[in-house]
């Protein structure tokens, strides 16, 4: 049964507050680039589920005819296989870290991502155990799909996530699931804010650290969204330049970056993130940050 203290909808956030506090190395702007691996964990009549992925990517007609559809798993295919080394290898020439949300069942298809990902120092958090919303599962489905998920990916890599974010909507229990399972530091299911902020909730607490679905680069895949390159790097560049002008107000910010290597990877598209991380570089003032490294720092800040 959901709690409903928990839930319970906040307005108001920091309003007009300037916090008094900057980022570490005295930054204004922490900025943290989520790549998310889905690529094997996608509904797929040939990974034993019930039925195909269709909502969303370039298939949004359900097959009703219960075969594989290879349209659809090819395109997801093309994240790993292409468009995840265009993504590494941009991180590598700018050193930046990031953090790979990641599903654990993609990561047991592709075990050779856990090497690439962690000997570049980069974060794996928790992405649920296939690439599916719960917003319908049962407390106990989702209790049960939660502790497999953390389980898997400690024992593929040997480190335990300590970032959560469950695709599209939640259910209405899952940051209490969170919170009883005790051993995620952050969640990132809310949209809501520019900054991080604590949840407490009998005598247990996690930083939510808020995502954007705006400088996203699922926006490729909407009506009306980017098309071009440049759509994805002009759109992204304005709002970090809004943030960086909020900051001469003594005003403390964070940005989020989303990315999936079989959408930003294609070669018609990769320029916009080139163009975009060449951009950020030369700020002085941005904290490019795993998001585990935000939340451990957001989790010792005296409001």
């Amino acid at each position: 049964m959901q709690d409903k203290e928990l839930n319970k909808r906040n307005f108001f956030g920091y309003g007009d507050t300037k916090l008094k506090i900057n980022w570490p190395g005295n930054k204004k702007i922490a900025l943290s680039i989520v790549v998310n691996i889905e690529e094997g964990a996608e509904l797929s009549v040939s990974s034993g589920d019930s039925i195909n992925e269709y909502i969303y990517e370039n298939n949004k007609i359900k097959l009703e005819n219960n075969l594989p559809d290879l349209c659809m798993e090819s395109h997801f295919e093309y994240g790993l296989r292409s468009g995840f080394w265009r993504i590494i290898h941009l991180l590598d020439e700018y050193k930046l870290p990031v953090t790979f949300s990641c599903c654990s069942q993609a990561l047991e298809k592709s075990p050779w991502l856990i090497k690439e990902i962690l000997n570049r120092g980069h974060e794996i958090s928790a992405h649920g155990v296939k690439w599916i919303s719960h917003f319908n599962l049962s407390e106990n489905e989702e209790r049960k799909i939660i502790n497999k998920c953390y389980n898997d990916i400690l024992k593929l890599t040997g480190k335990p996530p300590l970032g959560w974010h469950t695709k599209s909507a939640t259910s209405i229990n899952t940051r209490k699931l969170l919170l009883e399972h005790g051993g995620f530091l952050y969640d990132s299911n809310a949209y809501n804010d520019d900054l991080p902020y604590k949840v407490n909730f009998k005598n247990k607490s996690i930083i939510v650290i808020p995502y954007a679905f705006d400088t996203n680069d699922m926006r490729y895949e909407s009506n009306g969204g980017f098309v071009q390159s440049d759509d994805f790097f002009i759109y992204c560049k304005g709002a970090f330049d809004q943030l960086l002008l909020e900051t001469r107000d003594e005003k403390l910010k964070m940005m989020s970056i989303g990315l999936h290597p079989r959408i930003i990877g294609r070669p018609g598209r990769i320029n916009g993130l080139k163009k975009l991380l060449d951009y950020i570089s030369i700020s002085e003032k941005t904290w490019v940050a795993k998001r585990e490294e935000i939340a451990k720092f957001w989790a010792g800040v005296k409001l």
